[in-house]
């Protein structure tokens, strides 16, 4: 009985810790990727965590086109440890092939919610205050702009009513459900 607490708990840590320091490298990632004011304070931070594993990385796996293949490898080579951590908790054994498909529908599916909560959070900051500066608010924006172009250009302000970030959290929930929802099933059928 006491086992599974400890399991649980263990479960819970390494998914707290690793999942953490995981979005926090996608933070960067994603930023890096749409060329965000990398001396924002917030931008700082993120650069100081992640540079201590991403230096040495970048060393061996260069970037290419603007991505930084060195962020990719270390969320992937994150999770795929969290899971086998998890699986070792719980007496799951992982097929190799299964556990690199589940790994990237996780990270997958993390910068998905990443751009979801990051739009959710850009819609309200525009109701609350809407000509306020703030380095979040500037890192947020500068995130969702490479997705809200393109869904404004689809669907005009409307009377001063912008639709564009409903239109692009209606894609991403689709990308959910079309994308992530069967590749996670492909992932789990690999694992056994």
């Amino acid at each position: 009985m006491g086992g599974s607490y400890t399991g649980n708990a263990g479960v819970f840590l390494i998914e707290t810790v690793f999942g953490l320091y995981i979005l926090v490298i996608m933070l960067r990632f994603l930023l890096q990727w749409v060329r965000a004011d990398f001396y924002n304070p917030l931008a700082q931070v993120l650069v100081k965590v992640t540079n201590p594993l991403l230096i040495p990385l970048r060393r061996i796996i260069p970037g290419f086109k603007g991505i930084d293949f060195a962020s990719v490898f270390l969320m992937l080579a994150l999770q795929a440890t969290t899971l086998i951590l998890i699986g070792l908790i719980k007496g799951v054994s992982f097929q190799p092939l299964g556990l690199a498909v589940l790994s990237f529908t996780k990270v997958l599916s993390l910068m998905f919610n990443v751009f979801f909560f990051s739009i959710l959070i850009q819609v309200i900051i525009s109701w609350v205050s809407p000509n306020s500066y703030n380095p979040v608010v500037s890192l947020v924006h500068s995130l969702n702009e490479p997705l809200m172009r393109p869904a404004r250009r689809i669907i005009p302000p409307i009377s001063g009513l912008d639709l564009s970030p409903l239109v692009v959290l209606v894609g991403i929930q689709l990308c959910n459900m079309l994308i992530i929802a069967p590749l996670s099933d492909i992932g789990k059928n690999l694992l056994i």
